[in-house]
């Protein structure tokens, strides 16, 4: 796919965005945690964040090549959200927090160092 001229961008702040690995992100959506956080879609098993978390973990293990549009609208999405979260961080320790766990779901661990 030809890249487009905000696609490198995106690129750029999305792998800002997410910082963790498509193997600690797929553990993380195996818990019972990450399953439990999240708004849902009409009466869908699965939260938006969860079914983010799963398209990011794929992403991830693409090459640059392969993305899609939607791909990359995808990615514009999950740095949206993060940016827009972190704006909301509570107070306090925030290690297990649903805020936390939210922000996990879609590849970013706000207590990663």
């Amino acid at each position: 796919m030809a890249e487009h001229s905000d696609d490198a961008q995106t690129l750029k702040e999305f792998h800002e965005a997410v910082n963790m690995t498509a193997s600690k992100l797929e553990k993380w959506l195996k818990t019972d945690h990450s399953k439990e956080v999240g708004q849902k879609q009409d009466g869908e098993g699965e939260s938006t964040g969860h079914q983010s978390g799963r398209h990011i973990v794929e992403m991830l293990g693409s090459k640059k090549a392969d993305y899609s549009t939607g791909d990359y609208t995808q990615m514009g999405r999950v740095v949206s959200y993060v940016r827009r979260h972190l704006a909301e961080k509570p107070s306090g320790d925030i290690t297990e927090t649903r805020w936390r766990y939210s922000l996990m779901n879609w590849g970013h661990d706000p207590a990663k160092k």
